[in-house]
């Protein structure tokens, strides 16, 4: 019976009643990473911890992708007759780090650098078994 996979294996926690994003801290420096590394690229240290990242954040900088990207690596909708632009942005997680994603607004005047963010969990696409695909996103907080 088909259900719902996330897009790729240790980059958040799924299934989950709350997922969360899954990094890395390096015990060192305190240095935060996403996704999860086993070595420090601030410090060099070679000691990290598996983390949950916080669900909350600030638009660091974005853009809108507005044509397919190359497929593979991408796995969403290619087609350029039926792809719809997207957002993409860093998000700046508080005392962690700045993850690179996907936004659910790909409208520029609805998009604001330092606008608060927080984190979602969106299908992407079916894979040919009839599973959901889910990946992460974020998405601007509701005033």
């Amino acid at each position: 019976m088909p259900g719902q996979v996330a897009v790729t294996e240790g980059a958040f926690t799924w299934p989950s009643d709350s997922p969360r994003l899954l990094g890395s801290r390096c015990t060192s420096c305190n240095n935060h990473m996403f996704p999860a590394q086993d070595g420090c690229p601030r410090c060099t240290g070679t000691e990290t911890e598996r983390v949950e990242l916080g669900t909350r954040g600030t638009l660091w900088t974005w853009t809108v992708q507005g044509f397919p990207p190359k497929a593979p690596p991408y796995i969403g909708d290619d087609n350029p007759l039926t792809f719809k632009p997207f957002g993409v942005g860093y998000v700046e997680l508080p005392g962690q780090c700045k993850v690179e994603a996907r936004l659910t607004e790909a409208d520029p005047a609805k998009l604001k650098i330092g606008m608060e963010m927080e984190l979602v969990f969106i299908p992407l696409k079916v894979d040919e078994d009839g599973n959901e695909i889910i990946t992460f996103a974020f998405k601007p907080v509701e005033s």
